[in-house]
């Protein structure tokens, strides 16, 4: 093996055990925005690099974060937070709106993974809130299960006000926050969150400078 590819396989292996390098949601939180501190300055430790995919098939998954994000392709999150196999659990919806499976899988890794950050991040200009804003100014709800996702964009939209001329950036962001509330009195959230055994924080993703900005910093 050599040198360069044993020091990516040792970068992975320490950025991969989150829990154990602090177990606590502020320390899984300082190295997820580490990793997109990496990312926005051109210098990326990780990469999807075949080797890292093996070290990591032999035990058991360790993962230190699960992020819920849009499917907008401008959006890899393993990317912007510059992560490696193994290291968070991804999670996208358009939108990142919640339904059962995304809430029951967040669960899983919550309680049977011991994860304990659950983030949220939405971004700039996220189309799935655009439709959501177009749909209430048209009055005309769409059809199919994209209904489903304006309904539940819907009240960020309204709580901002359709004339607002900032309704869109806006609603993106209270999107975002009620998408924390919401996981914060998950059932079986709740408790680990009040414990403060795990963090559920949004945050707010700049297409062109590849920024993540907390909305609520802990």
């Amino acid at each position: 093996m050599t040198r360069e590819r044993r020091a990516k396989l040792n970068g992975m292996e320490s950025a991969g055990q989150g829990r154990q390098a602090g177990g606590t949601p502020r320390a899984a939180l300082a190295e997820l925005l580490a990793g997109n501190r990496r990312f926005v300055s051109g210098q990326p430790i990780h990469g999807h690099d075949v080797t890292a995919a093996a070290a990591t098939a032999s035990g058991d998954q360790q993962p230190y974060a699960v992020v819920l994000g849009c499917i907008d392709s401008r959006v890899p999150l393993e990317a912007i937070f510059d992560q490696t196999f193994g290291a968070i659990c991804v999670i996208r919806t358009g939108g990142h709106v919640l339904d059962r499976a995304v809430c029951g899988s967040i669960e899983y890794v919550v309680g049977q993974l011991g994860v304990p950050l659950v983030m949220v991040l939405g971004h700039e200009r996220c189309g799935a809130v655009g439709a959501a804003v177009d749909a209430l100014r048209g009055g005309e709800r769409p059809g199919g299960s994209l209904a489903h996702l304006v309904d539940e964009i819907a009240p960020a939209v309204l709580e901002v006000g359709l004339d607002d001329p900032a309704v869109l950036p806006l609603a993106i962001r209270r999107h975002v926050r009620r998408t924390v509330d919401a996981l914060r009195v998950d059932d079986l959230l709740a408790g680990p969150v009040a414990a403060q055994r795990v963090a559920v924080v949004g945050g707010l993703y700049d297409l062109a400078t590849g920024e993540v900005a907390l909305l609520d910093p802990t």
